[in-house]
């Protein structure tokens, strides 16, 4: 019979693996029965044994002990007589009948090794061209039961096992348990199906099979199964939703087969939502392709086996399979709207090269015809071409013109005829010229949003986020109105509006800007461009320094890979190998952090020198990675002549310093200089807190100031720092954000050394709390974060809870990277 899986999708009335254990105390006659391997209405599945005349695997089915009524019997009776009467290869062959000793009815039939053919066609992946060769081969069997007059009337994927027979796969239809004979009887005994008893299972079933009256049902009713069993294969899904199918009453279920149209194969997948993709995985496509699949001759074929009415339906099986035949060689099927543009489709389709070569012979012949039209034609077209080029070349020359008198008159202030003895500071000629651009160039919109942008750009790079924001928002709002909402320009002004943002600590508004660039670049210049990378690495940068590591590091990382396929050795490469060096460090993964650091800063100083701001900058993340792994002495070196760097390039307020400030300080705070370590950090505090108030990055430079007040005993210092940090993440980030345990952490230092040991608790269990992860385990620093909540816990007498906090950061310390 099988040797099926269990059904994932249970069917009323079907054939269910027993259980592993269940085993016959004996055989029978040269029979040996081994296992169970299914149970149905009427009789048992047994894996046997047969020793003569030959020996073999075989199938053998049992009528079931207290089954053996008169009406049970003559059914079984006539599935034996059913299956003896076929021989065909996609059909359980059967080999042998009779009694058992104790008089119970059963047959001898093939033991099929395999698998329903839905699961089959899944399981393999198989594309919808191969499940449509299977089909045909299954409506094929159907066909000959047909013509040996008997309707299976349950046919399901379930009854259709698929197995391996010379490495191939074949497909034998088993269980004609219901089987009904149009011509013939199939036994001396008499049996009826009564009236008012539903036979099949309800998701196959015909609508005239749902009446539940047996005068009605003729091969027709095995047609439609076969179209649900189609429908399912193309789709993976079902006309009707079993679950919602199987919870209604016995007569909606009537009126639901009966009166109720599904929707194309087509439609339903589009209707599948999430389930459509592992639909289209399953056919080795993707969703759009599949339903673009089905679409036309598949929705037509598929439908018209399910129809309603059987007189409009396919009359036989092999009907059905020729129209399949048809679409798998590019024919018309039966199915389809009889329209000459359809039938010329297939025809082309199936004639490519004969249409293409007489294709080419008509195109040749009309082509000597129309040449002097065209020629003339192209001649005009060509005139208008120069006339509009020269137009252009004149506006282009005249913006540029109008640029380099604006750059001209800007730079004329530090002329010393100009500034009549006054000297001038880089930022008071930007801010001159930010006017300038606003008050000269109102009459030419689009010049002016080229020099605000460029100019917020600068405004950008020397930390004075304040005054590029303006302007970048004036330069989109007027780009958007000129040139539309599709232009790269466009793009251009969205990702320098939502980099501004993130500078200044405003990730939530900054968010939808560099994702609306990033998709705007995507859509006019292709997946792999270098602006793309671009908009990518900004995205993933956003993303990390708001917490979200994972998705950040996705991002950065096709970022990479298309950095590293344009221009292997770029500065951008260096910047994203940067950037996913931050991200492993925050996770706490100082080894990764540190490779990836190394990686960069090869790059850049052989791409920009010694005392460029960015090998600084990678200097001191090297710093870092020294200072976290016991090596402050390391590290020392390294921060010097980072901020050596960046005090000569970027001037003493550059945001970026402050970052150099604070590592040097934890460096001496490490060596024990604790006096040295303060004005690093109050530095590094102010120089940050007049460049970006509202960014949460300033929160960790004051964590790092409260520690070492805390640690100097000014408590009531230290938790006012605390504090101002707490404030901080939750405006920025959100209270919800694990960066908040830092804050409170520090808090809770604070409640403990002043003898607030119950605000203490209560502090360190919120720290908990926020450093557990979504996905499970502990946010990188939790250890730290909860150094005291042990010493607390044993201070107020929770000795057990103690003891569990020990355990748990000692865990935490032992599965660092």
């Amino acid at each position: 019979m099988n040797a099926q899986p269990p059904n994932p999708s249970p069917d009323l009335d079907s054939t269910h693996a027993a259980a592993p254990g269940a085993r016959s105390p004996q055989g029978f006659g040269s029979y040996r029965l081994i296992q169970k391997i299914g149970e149905g209405g009427m009789g048992d599945v047994w894996l046997a044994e047969q020793t003569t005349p030959v020996r073999r695997q075989v199938a053998l089915k049992v009528i079931k002990a207290g089954m053996d009524t008169a009406q049970v019997v003559a059914r079984f009776e006539a599935e034996r007589q059913a299956l003896a009467l076929m021989d065909h290869p996609a059909i359980a062959k059967v080999y042998d009948g009779g009694s058992t000793p104790e008089g119970r009815p059963y047959f001898v039939m093939e033991y099929v090794k395999g698998e329903p053919i839905t699961t089959y066609c899944d399981r393999q992946r198989l594309t919808t061209q191969a499940r449509l060769e299977l089909f045909v081969q299954v409506c094929e069997g159907v066909q000959h039961a047909h013509q040996k007059g008997i309707i299976h009337r349950d046919l399901k994927p379930s009854n259709v096992l698929v197995m391996i027979q010379d490495d191939h796969p074949v497909p034998k239809i088993i269980d004609f348990g219901v089987a009904k004979a149009t011509a013939q009887h199939l036994t001396e005994r008499t049996f009826f199906t009564e009236i008012g008893v539903m036979i099949g299972t309800p998701e196959y079933m015909s609508p005239e099979q749902a009446e539940m009256g047996a005068l009605d049902i003729d091969t027709r009713t095995d047609v439609y199964a076969l179209g649900v069993m189609l429908y399912e294969l193309l789709t993976g899904a079902l006309p009707f939703d079993r679950k919602e199918l199987r919870q209604i009453g016995l007569a909606e279920i009537q009126r639901t087969i009966r009166e109720k149209e599904p929707p194309r194969p087509s439609t339903r997948v589009t209707q599948l939502g999430p389930a459509s993709a592992q639909a289209a995985t399953n056919r080795h496509t993707e969703p759009r392709r599949l339903a673009s699949d089905l679409r036309g001759d598949l929705d037509w074929v598929t439908m018209k086996a399910l129809e309603k009415d059987r007189t409009r339906r396919y009359q036989t099986a092999s009907a059905l399979a020729g129209d399949v035949r048809h679409h798998l060689s590019h024919e018309p099927v039966s199915a389809g709207p009889p329209s000459v543009v359809y039938r010329a489709g297939k025809f082309v389709r199936r004639h490519r090269f004969g249409v293409a070569a007489a294709a080419t012979l008509v195109v040749l012949l009309l082509a000597f015809g129309v040449t002097m039209a065209v020629q003339a034609q192209r001649i005009a077209q060509e005139r208008d071409r120069a006339n509009r080029e020269a137009e252009r070349a004149k506006r282009e020359a005249e913006a540029a013109g109008q640029v380099s008198d604006f750059l001209v008159g800007l730079f004329k202030v530090s002329d010393p005829g100009q500034a009549r003895g006054n000297s001038l500071t880089a930022r008071e000629i930007l801010d001159r010229g930010a006017a300038k651009i606003e008050r000269d160039l109102k009459d030419q919109p689009l010049v002016q949003a080229r020099l605000m942008n460029t100019m917020g750009r600068v405004y950008d790079s020397v930390g004075l986020y304040d005054q590029a924001l303006p302007l970048q928002e004036s330069a989109l709002a007027t780009r958007r109105k000129l040139l539309g909402e599709a232009h790269l320009e466009v793009a251009s002004s969205l990702i320098d509006v939502g980099s501004v943002l993130w500078h200044r600590g405003e990730y939530d508004r900054a968010r939808p800007f560099l994702e609306q660039g990033l998709a705007l670049r995507e859509r006019l210049l292709g997946p792999e461009a270098p602006l793309v990378a671009d908009s990518l690495h900004n995205l993933g940068n956003l993303l990390w320094s708001r917490g979200d590591y994972d998705e950040g590091q996705r991002v950065l990382e096709r970022a990479l890979a298309i950095r590293e396929r344009n221009n292997p050795g770029s500065v951008d490469v260096a910047a994203t190998l940067n950037s996913l060096g931050a991200i492993a460090y925050r996770r706490g993964n100082f080894t990764e952090a540190g490779r990836l650091w190394e990686r960069t800063l090869a790059i850049r100083e052989k791409a920009l020198g010694p005392d460029h701001p960015f090998v600084a900058q990678t200097l001191n993340n090297l710093a870092i990675v020294h200072t976290f792994t016991n090596d402050p002495a390391g590290a020392r070196p390294l921060l010097e002549r980072a901020i050596g760097i960046q005090q000569k390039v970027l001037g003493p307020k550059h945001p970026d310093l402050a970052s150099g400030f604070m590592n040097l300080g934890d460096v001496l705070l490490a060596l024990g200089d604790d006096t040295a370590a303060r004005p690093y950090y109050e530095r590094a505090v102010a120089i940050l807190e007049e460049a970006s108030p509202g960014n949460p990055e300033r929160a960790r430079f004051l964590d790092r100031l409260g520690l070492l007040t805390l640690k100097q005993g000014d408590a009531a210092a230290a938790r006012r720092l605390y504090e101002r940090s707490l404030a901080l993440r939750e405006t920025a980030l959100g209270p919800g954000n694990h960066e908040v345990a830092d804050s409170l952490a520090g808090l809770a230092n604070c409640a403990r050394h002043e003898g607030r040991a119950a605000e203490a608790v209560t502090l360190y269990g919120r720290v908990l709390a926020l450093s557990r992860r979504p996905e499970g385990g502990y946010y990188p620093g939790t250890p730290e974060a909860l150094d005291g909540y042990a010493t607390v816990l044993r201070a107020t007498g929770q000795k057990a809870r103690a003891a569990e906090m020990e355990t748990l950061v000692a865990q935490l310390r032992k599965q660092r990277p």
